[in-house]
């Protein structure tokens, strides 16, 4: 029975067709089942799929034949210059360079991928960056971010770039042990302790200065020194006829040391503001009345000498500036337990004072002035008025300074808008050219946006940064950088060994002892 062969596919192929008859049913397949599949997608993805001619390519995967295929570097075009800014426009993957090679290694910079290194002075003299007027910097994170960390590896490293580094205030003496490993001097300063500075010692004087101009520097440096000891122990301003009373008994005390061929001291400063008839007799016709008037001086002074800080300024110094020695701290630990700053302050003046005799020298080279816990000195007047100073004078005196806090509102705590003290410290924050932020708790990003003038994305990412990372703005240019420490360096820096450390065993067996009983 003869069977009839019958289909309703259009691949109906006769025995033994041809090969040009095998391929064009292959493509009359392939293009049936690409129209059937689309128009069972939906419109969107019927798109996607290319299957609508305007949407196909322009030319194919191969690129585009011809002259103009700008392959076998046949294509030639003009140069052309343009900023990152305009070019990321073009290209938004583009990221900032960096600050080049120069200077000390801190980390990675995470955007561009990339060795981040950083030295004030040398961007301040290379001219490069718009806006950097000033080496001064400012660093600030919440605890446990890394900020110390990163404030000693600046130090370190600028070491071995030939730097020296001062730290006129250690509050915590954590700064001891890594100057003593750097071969560096440590004074420590406290009750019961030998060391002691004569903060009215005169520093050298300076070559090509003239010899009277400068000894009417040192009387100007140690009057400002006793007005701001005086108004920090009386926490008020000085009066008109207390100001002229510190002007006469210096210069009678001055007077006696040279005659005698010994330096002038705190207590002599002390016993003279407490003879009044001295200092009428000085003054003679207008002197009536002055020596009653300085009764508070003489009692704050006497403090310094008999209270709770004799034994640190009332004598000649212990110790002697080593100009060569790398690092140079104050070690004040033993200060400010009791929650009262005063004597802290006192020392952290006196220290100052001390320190500005090496800071005066325009041959001591370049130098790190690190001030850590600064939100201890952001409540007195008397020491943010020595540190603007020191501020307007870093590029003249060839020193970088380094503020540490824990946060930027700790800046608004020297005192209500508009007051002395706010003014002073929203100025040093201005004359700091670099600002570096760890991250901020979120009640603070309002604060830290308002001071630094942030973005939207920059106030973001601070609040989320995690350890050792931070925000460094330099001058107009941001960047997020990971600091990284060699092993040596995280345990020269541990902050935090306290947290960790084990009972000792002499404890442990005591313990044991007394519940054995």
């Amino acid at each position: 029975m003869t069977r009839n062969r019958a289909t309703a596919a259009q691949l109906f192929v006769p025995r033994k067709p041809s090969r040009a008859e095998r391929r064009a049913a292959r493509r009359s397949f392939a293009a049936a089942r690409t129209k059937a599949r689309a128009f069972r997608l939906p419109s969107r993805e019927r798109e996607l799929t290319g299957a609508d001619p305007e949407l196909q390519p322009t030319y194919p995967a191969s690129g585009r034949p011809g002259a103009a295929s700008a392959r076998g570097s046949r294509l030639r075009l003009p140069k052309h210059r343009m900023t990152t800014a305009v070019a990321g426009g073009a290209y938004p993957f583009l990221a900032e360079a960096g600050l080049g090679a120069e200077g000390t290694f801190i980390g990675r910079d995470l955007h561009a991928e990339a060795a981040f290194c950083f030295d004030p002075f040398t961007l301040y003299n290379s001219g490069r960056i718009e806006g950097f007027t000033n080496p001064n910097a400012a660093l600030c994170g919440v605890i446990g971010m890394g900020k110390s960390a990163l404030a000693k590896s600046i130090a370190t490293r600028s070491i071995a770039h030939g730097y020296k580094i001062y730290i006129p205030s250690d509050p915590k003496g954590e700064w001891s042990s890594l100057a003593r490993e750097l071969g560096g001097q440590t004074i420590a300063l406290g009750p019961g302790l030998p060391g002691r500075l004569n903060p009215l010692d005169a520093p050298s004087r300076p070559a090509g200065v003239d010899e009277e101009e400068w000894l009417g520097e040192v009387r100007k440096r140690r009057l400002l020194l006793l007005a701001s000891l005086a108004a920090t122990v009386l926490k008020r301003d000085l009066l008109p006829m207390e100001h002229t009373g510190l002007d006469v008994a210096l210069d009678l005390v001055v007077a006696e040391a040279e005659a005698a061929g010994v330096p002038p001291l705190l207590g002599d400063i002390a016993h003279t503001l407490g003879r009044p008839e001295r200092l009428d007799a000085a003054l003679g016709d207008h002197g009536a009345g002055l020596g009653r008037a300085v009764d508070d001086l003489a009692h704050a002074f006497r403090r310094l000498v008999h209270g709770d800080l004799s034994g640190m300024f009332d004598g000649p110094s212990t110790v002697a500036f080593d100009p060569h020695a790398p690092m140079l701290s104050i070690d004040l630990s033993r200060l400010g337990s009791s929650g009262d700053d005063t004597a802290l302050v006192l020392a952290m003046t006196c220290a100052s004072a001390w320190m500005e005799a090496a800071l005066a020298d325009p041959d001591g080279g370049r130098r790190w002035v690190i001030y850590d816990e600064a939100w201890r000195i952001m409540r007195h007047v008397g020491l943010l008025e020595r540190m603007q100073q020191q501020w307007k004078l870093s590029r003249g005196l060839g020193i970088a300074n380094l503020l540490v806090l824990h946060r930027l509102s700790d800046l608004l705590a020297a005192g209500d808008a508009g007051s002395r003290g706010r003014v002073l410290a929203e100025g040093l924050l201005a004359d700091c050219s670099t600002r570096i932020i760890y991250r901020q708790e979120p009640d603070q990003i309002a604060a830290s946006m308002a001071l630094l003038g942030l973005t939207g994305v920059e106030a973001q990412a601070i609040a989320a940064l995690p350890r050792g990372r931070g925000l460094w703005k330099v001058a107009g240019l941001s960047f997020v950088v990971q600091h990284l420490l060699h092993p040596r360096e995280k345990a020269l820096y541990d902050t935090d060994f306290r947290m960790a450390a084990q009972p000792t065993t002499l404890l442990t067996k005591q313990v044991e002892d007394r519940y054995a009983c």
